[in-house]
């Protein structure tokens, strides 16, 4: 049986989950309608996954005893300067996702959940390699600047990435 602390922590991590496959999917949206298809394909797989680790810890809690709840959310915003924008935002939510991992699971080692913080390891593994990739994506863009034709490569490489 999973402690009420940890449930209401993994709830809250449950829902950022879902405001990240929200926020990737306005993302992928902006993209598709200015152009950028294969950015748009990258964040739509994005976005696809960040549900799996939403589904992921709702599975976990209820095996554990515990009751997954889906909680209210906030409009993601939808527009955007630039595709580097797109992606500075990204690498942005990732730190911050990153951070409420942490905070997870420094709760589950308080409440000495040995379970729940081995299961919460990979979320934090995941993280490592999200805010790697998107630091990648964000040094190509620095190196484009805004040379039209480095933007449509990179583009073009997200779409082969989403494959």
């Amino acid at each position: 049986m999973i402690s009420k602390k940890i449930e209401i922590a993994i709830n809250d991590q449950i829902a950022i989950e879902e405001q990240s496959s929200r926020i990737y999917l306005v993302m992928a949206s902006w993209c598709e309608v200015n152009g950028y298809s294969g950015s748009a394909a990258f964040l739509y797989k994005q976005s696809a996954e960040e549900r799996s680790h939403q589904l992921k810890l709702m599975r976990y809690l209820n095996d554990r005893e515990g009751f997954a709840i889906i909680q209210k959310t906030e409009q993601p915003e939808c527009k955007f300067k630039s595709l580097t924008e797109v992606f500075d935002k990204v690498l942005k939510h990732e730190k911050f996702v990153t951070g409420s991992i942490h905070k997870l699971y420094g709760i589950c080692l308080e409440e000495k959940d040995y379970a729940s913080s081995g299961f919460i390891q990979w979320y934090i593994n995941e993280q490592v390699e999200e805010e790697s990739t998107a630091r990648g994506i964000l040094d190509k863009f620095k190196l484009a600047g805004t040379n039209a034709g480095g933007i449509y490569m990179i583009d073009r490489e997200l779409g082969a990435m989403a494959s």
